[in-house]
């Protein structure tokens, strides 16, 4: 049994016994659990469908809280809501992927690898506000790794048009973001 069972059986007992704060820390912790067994189970390359599951199933354990019995692991209640979700979820939205078998002790042990996922989805969506050059030259030379002159001869530019499209890029992004706005704005 995992050394997370006996802490988060203890936050919902109190979370059921009236204490807001308990179930606050519970859900928090909870959700470090479900967003990396909806990982595992979907896929980094869908991390949308994977937030949209833990959304799912903390809103099924929020209203199902009532049906947990405090003389058995919590951990095991809260798998049991997540499996089921996620069930519901790859019938609804991917019939053709089969359902994956897995148990408690996996849900419990899921490496946790949401931080790079969720940093790709961040910065995706940050450089999905910038005009389609820009955009492009920036995933390339500074996600990708290929160099200025690989870029350049890829997309037909010279190299200083590459590293000037880069840098307006990432000024955009600082004065949209980053702490250069307050700058551009006061100065």
């Amino acid at each position: 049994m995992s050394s997370l069972e006996p802490r988060l059986s203890a936050l919902m007992r109190a979370s059921l016994a009236g204490d807001a704060q308990a179930y606050r820390a519970f859900l928090s912790e909870l959700t470090v659990l479900l967003r990396r067994y909806c990982l595992r189970q979907l896929g980094a390359d869908r991390l949308a469908d994977a937030e949209d599951l833990v959304q799912e199933t903390l809103m099924a354990i929020h209203t199902r809280r009532a049906t947990y019995d405090p003389d058995r692991p919590v951990t095991a209640w809260a798998h049991a809501i997540a499996r089921y979700k996620l069930v519901d979820h790859l019938r609804r939205r991917h019939p053709q992927v089969g359902v994956p078998l897995d148990d408690v002790e996996d849900f419990l042990a899921a490496p946790d690898d949401t931080e790079p996922a969720m940093a790709r989805c961040d910065v995706g969506r940050l450089l999905d506000t910038l005009p389609e050059q820009p955009r492009a030259l920036i995933r390339q030379v500074k996600l990708e790794g290929a160099s200025i002159a690989e870029t350049a001869a890829r997309t037909g530019l010279s190299e200083s048009a590459v590293k000037v499209g880069i840098h307006r890029g990432l000024k955009a992004l600082a004065a949209r973001f980053g702490a250069g706005g307050n700058r551009a704005r006061n100065g």
